[in-house]
């Protein structure tokens, strides 16, 4: 499946730029802007995974490795060839280590943003309540006013509220979502309950590093541990939360050049 996507640099060294959950591409467009600035060498590539933002709705039973699949697919159709560096937010880290098993030739190097390889708790993700009160709220409003009070009325923080917004389109008169909820909520189940420990602890894994929110509990201090004895660096960023690439967006930029 061919993903929407577009593209960020002109150089020579292919590299995919990979969204949390309920995200799109365009979270990550700052990012992949500075990148490149600093490192002209780079291509980038900034998917919308399958199901979200544009992209198409993932199909019955898809998992981390259907997503995996999806965006090798999208980078070969974009000219993208060899082996690629995959840098991962949240979901997006877990659909790299998931390229790194099922698609080894498509990995050069993995880079996670706050994601371990285990199964995510519910209890630990914060998708998992956002996803809560957007199958509440109505599949269309009159504006993207009243969309905000259904969600803020529902508890949802300004922030992310916001965030979600970004996946409204205008139809008509109204607004609707870009995305299928119920299929998204299907996915999150599976893609979070998934385990990927297999990806970091095989002996040829490819070089892998991790960066972790000193404020986040997405990579606790033992999953930290257990990466580490498995070959894959992982530097905390003591002022970040879940999002490092908002909170410390130049911290991770001196973080990602380094590798």
């Amino acid at each position: 499946m061919v993903l929407e996507s577009f593209q960020v640099g002109e150089g020579d060294v292919p590299t995919v730029l990979l969204h949390g959950f309920l995200g799109s591409g365009r979270n990550l467009r700052s990012l992949a802007n500075a990148w490149s600035a600093a490192d002209p060498r780079r291509r980038f590539l900034l998917p919308d995974l399958t199901g979200h933002g544009a992209s198409p709705v993932p199909p019955p039973a898809a998992d981390l490795f259907t997503l995996a699949r999806d965006v090798v697919e999208t980078a070969r159709a974009q000219g993208f060839t060899g082996a690629l560096d995959w840098v991962g937010h949240s979901l997006g880290g877990r659909v790299s280590l998931a390229a790194s098993l099922h698609v080894p030739e498509s990995v050069a190097r993995v880079s996670l943003l706050d994601i371990a390889p285990g199964p995510v708790p519910f209890d630990l993700s914060d998708s998992g309540m956002v996803l809560g009160i957007l199958l509440q709220a109505p599949s269309r409003a009159a504006n993207r006013k009243d969309m905000r009070a259904e969600l803020s009325g529902r508890g949802l923080s300004d922030g992310l509220t916001d965030w979600l917004l970004m996946n409204l389109v205008t139809e008509g008169d109204s607004v609707r979502w870009r995305f299928d909820r119920q299929a998204l909520a299907e996915l999150h189940s599976r893609v979070n309950g998934m385990d990927l420990w297999a990806a970091l602890e095989r002996p040829d894994h490819p070089p892998m590093r991790c960066v972790r929110g000193g404020r986040s509990r997405y990579v606790s201090d033992a999953e930290a541990a257990r990466m580490e004895a498995a070959g894959c660096p992982v530097t905390t960023l003591p002022s970040a939360g879940h999002f490092v690439h908002v909170d410390t967006a130049k911290e991770l930029l001196e973080w990602l050049l380094r590798g």
